[in-house]
């Protein structure tokens, strides 16, 4: 005679990782991402004459995002791929695509693992664990979203007092926040192995190179895919001092 398994203990995630309502939640999210892509799209190209801005240049602008966005997206699927063994497809599709990062999704999930006594995808990793998990993640990721809702108006508030004191700093803030964000990225990589020098270092030097060939000949398709090409040569370079045996 057996007994029944109790509820939220069998291990077998995935059967519950991708049940339909989350397909349907996650469709939705990624439905909402749609429509407001195109609002806004749409908002530029009537906003761009009275702003100086020709439809061609805005066509411009919108392809240099998107393949801007190509390269990040690559590591991102990567993350994403590995991670669907113990999330579920829906789970990452919202949690790691489209809200927070990986890093921090993933954080948040292993400190809810551990204080029920588990570890992502090890010991202990069963359907309770895998609800409470994902719970810490959406709860990570609402803050995200509920911080940039109150922040951005206080925010804007600074940026317009900042522009009527001084409007060329409002042009210098912006790119020196851009600059220590990356460079606070890159630093952080530095140390871990020679791999990750080798390829912060030559991603860079690619990415200088391209800038400096689209300046001198004047290639604008070169400076809109510097960023994707930088990325794939790194992930190249990486692989290859890698599987070198560098990492050690």
């Amino acid at each position: 005679m057996t007994t029944a398994e109790t509820p939220g203990a069998s291990t077998d995630i995935l059967s519950i990782a991708n049940i339909p309502v989350l397909w349907v939640l996650a469709i939705g999210v990624f439905g909402a991402i749609i429509l407001q892509s195109v609002v806004y799209m749409r908002a530029a190209r009537k906003a761009g004459p009275a702003a100086d801005i020709s439809q061609t240049e805005l066509k411009q602008a919108f392809r240099a995002g998107a393949v801007a966005a190509i390269g990040p997206s690559l590591a991102v699927v990567l993350v994403s791929i590995a991670l669907m063994t113990l999330f579920g497809t829906p789970a990452v599709l919202v949690r790691i695509g489209l809200v927070g990062s990986a890093a921090t999704e993933s954080a948040s999930a292993s400190l809810a693992a551990t204080t029920m006594g588990a570890t992502l995808g090890g010991p202990g990793y069963n359907q309770s664990v895998f609800a409470v998990a994902f719970m810490a993640m959406s709860m990570s990721g609402a803050m995200w979203m509920i911080s940039t809702l109150i922040l951005t108006p206080i925010l804007r508030r600074g940026d317009s007092k900042l522009r009527r004191v001084n409007p060329a700093l409002m042009a210098i803030v912006p790119a020196a926040a851009l600059i220590g964000a990356f460079a606070s990225l890159g630093i952080a990589e530095l140390g871990k192995t020679p791999v990750h020098i080798i390829t912060v270092i030559v991603s860079a030097l690619v990415m200088g190179i391209c800038l400096a060939l689209a300046k001198k000949f004047d290639v604008a398709w070169l400076r809109e895919w510097g960023l994707g090409i930088s990325i794939l040569v790194g992930l190249f370079v990486a692989y290859a001092a890698h599987t070198s045996g560098m990492a050690a």
